[in-house]
């Protein structure tokens, strides 16, 4: 475990809280919040969702704040009892302690989590950094699972190193040298397809200005680590996808992934829009109904 501020200063620290708790405002749905101590650094979790609904753990995409991409499955809490923890060494409200994504670590710590809440096993639906967070519970603690949806998700294959570094990297440092919004729009374009919100942008461009960024992709599962993986699972991909390209990651899970119950590709981007959320939500609670 690596020991270090995330936030490059207070200040940077504070609008990225501002963005936290304007975004639960947007949300609408009264949340409770508590705070975790695990062994790993002190984690703040977001619940919601009838008491006696099933449980199921929703996690945060990388380098972005947890009510983002909690706000892509609200539908979701009218059935569920979710949970939400904001992840590790990344913006939100838990300790900025940085953790491992390529060993047994994350999977300790939801294990951790699991235990406060005394949930002996759950769904899990991972968009992104969060998809590879939870390959990571599958490849060391399968037995936690009860099925699992990955969006878009980290963990399984990358896309082009070249088209990852000309479509989002150089943008990036010409946005952190010049502060162009151009340059951060041209980012918002790759990752949505154009259809990427005003708000979403706004906090995206903060983290980008105050937070030093998590540079390292949860590691890349394998067929063997899966072996004891036995839950049902469903993977949905973008076909433009610039980071987890929906034909290599199809292509893939078919090949590591024992339990596939279903791959949806949609015509989108890494960064799903309000027209494609609504058939996420139909098929994620599709197949909840049929799995969980």
């Amino acid at each position: 475990m690596e020991k270090h501020l995330i936030y490059k200063d207070s200040t940077g620290k504070q609008a990225l809280a501002n963005d936290y708790e304007h975004y639960l405002e947007q949300i609408g749905v009264d949340f409770e919040r508590s705070y975790v101590q695990t062994s790993f650094g002190n984690t703040h979790v977001l619940v919601a969702g009838p008491k006696d609904g099933k449980p199921l753990f929703i996690f945060q995409g990388g380098n972005c704040i947890n009510p983002m991409t909690l706000s892509w499955f609200t539908p979701l809490l009218k059935e569920y009892r979710v949970y939400a923890p904001d992840t590790i060494g990344h913006p939100g409200f838990s300790d900025e302690n940085r953790i491992s994504a390529k060993d047994a670590s994350f999977a300790q710590w939801i294990s951790e989590l699991m235990a406060h809440f005394q949930i002996p096993r759950s769904a899990f639906l991972g968009p992104s950094y969060g998809g590879g967070i939870t390959l990571r519970l599958a490849a060391h603690m399968p037995e936690k699972i009860a099925c699992a949806i990955l969006v878009c998700p980290a963990g399984i294959q990358l896309g082009s190193k070249w088209e990852m570094i000309k479509k989002i990297l150089v943008p990036l440092m010409l946005y952190k040298i010049t502060d162009k919004k151009s340059h951060m729009n041209k980012i918002a374009d790759i990752m949505s397809e154009r259809s990427m919100k005003e708000l979403d942008k706004e906090v995206i461009s903060h983290i980008f200005k105050h937070v030093k960024l998590e540079q390292d992709m949860p590691k890349l599962t394998t067929k063997e680590e899966l072996i004891h993986y036995s839950s049902p699972t469903m993977v949905i991909t973008g076909r433009n996808d610039v980071f987890f390209p929906a034909e290599k990651v199809s292509l893939k899970a078919k090949e590591i992934i024992p339990n596939l119950k279903k791959i949806e590709t949609i015509d989108m981007g890494h960064f799903p829009s309000e027209h494609h959320l609504v058939h996420i939500n139909r098929v994620i609670n599709e197949f909840l109904d049929n799995y969980y």
